[in-house]
């Protein structure tokens, strides 16, 4: 696929009215990583999830693909339902929203950002680490990579089937090609200096024990951002939207509640 293109897009979608949320998973998953959101969000909304490109069922694309190229990609999905949508994006999924956010701000209705990040741009010691991963996935191949990698996306006291399934999630999405621009889109990012432009009213939210990101991340977002509300969800790890969907969901829907109807009776003062 190319840049933008949908044809070789893995779209998972769920309901058949309501607002659209559109959900944009982290570096090492797929669009599996939002099963625990579909029951509740999936009788009052649209909701499409997608397998980012290089990821999952999503065809490799065909020349390396920047933070912009994803956004943009996010933007056609948007685009294509004639609609605007409230985003929700874990991790690197968050920083492609928050990009999504400022480059296309008249599709985004509202964004919720979980356990993200500004980007690995923000000192060279985490561009290099996150560089660093690639050579280690090319070398060990996805299930191994999974292996090691995926019990720290949750804190240390998630029951071992949550565990399972986020390693499982993992290995079946990640591959080289696709995980290779992933990584070099979030070292070459650094959103600090762009948040102040995000329009969209924003959830930022983030897991108590999250080990990946952690809490310190989302602060400079809550922080950074004009419209914010700043959640911690307790007894969650990096994957807070998987490891506690009860509280998260609970966040989420109030989130959309509030923003839906605060833009309803906005578009009723105008009329």
């Amino acid at each position: 696929m190319t840049a933008h293109d949908l044809a070789g897009l893995h779209l998972a979608e769920t309901g058949d009215h309501g607002p659209l949320v559109l959900c944009l998973h982290g570096i090492g998953s797929s669009s599996a990583a939002f099963a625990p959101q579909t029951d509740a969000l999936a009788a009052n909304h649209r909701m499409v999830a997608w397998d980012a490109p290089g990821y999952g069922r999503s065809a490799d694309p065909e020349h390396d693909l920047t933070l912009d190229d994803y956004a943009d990609t996010a933007a056609a999905v948007i685009r294509a339902r004639d609609t605007e949508a409230h985003v929700v994006g874990v991790s690197w999924g968050g920083v492609i929203g928050l990009r999504l956010a400022t480059r296309h701000p008249d599709l985004v209705a509202s964004l919720t950002v979980a356990d993200s990040t500004p980007g690995s741009g923000t000192s060279p010691e985490k561009a290099a680490a996150m560089r660093a991963r690639v050579p280690e996935l090319e070398s060990l191949g996805p299930r191994a990579f999974a292996e090691k990698r995926g019990p720290r996306l949750v804190s240390e006291d998630a029951p071992p089937e949550l565990v399972r399934r986020v390693v499982d999630t993992m290995a079946d999405a990640v591959r080289p090609s696709g995980y290779r621009q992933a990584a070099e889109s979030m070292a070459a990012t650094d959103m600090r200096g762009e948040l102040a432009d995000v329009t969209a009213p924003t959830l930022v939210l983030c897991g108590e024990k999250d080990r990946i990101t952690g809490p310190d991340a989302s602060q400079v977002l809550a922080g950074g951002l004009h419209r914010t509300a700043y959640v911690i969800v307790k007894d969650a790890g990096h994957l807070a939207n998987q490891e506690q969907p009860e509280h998260f969901n609970a966040w989420l829907l109030s989130h959309l509640h509030i923003v839906t109807d605060t833009r309803t009776r906005n578009r009723t003062r105008k009329g």
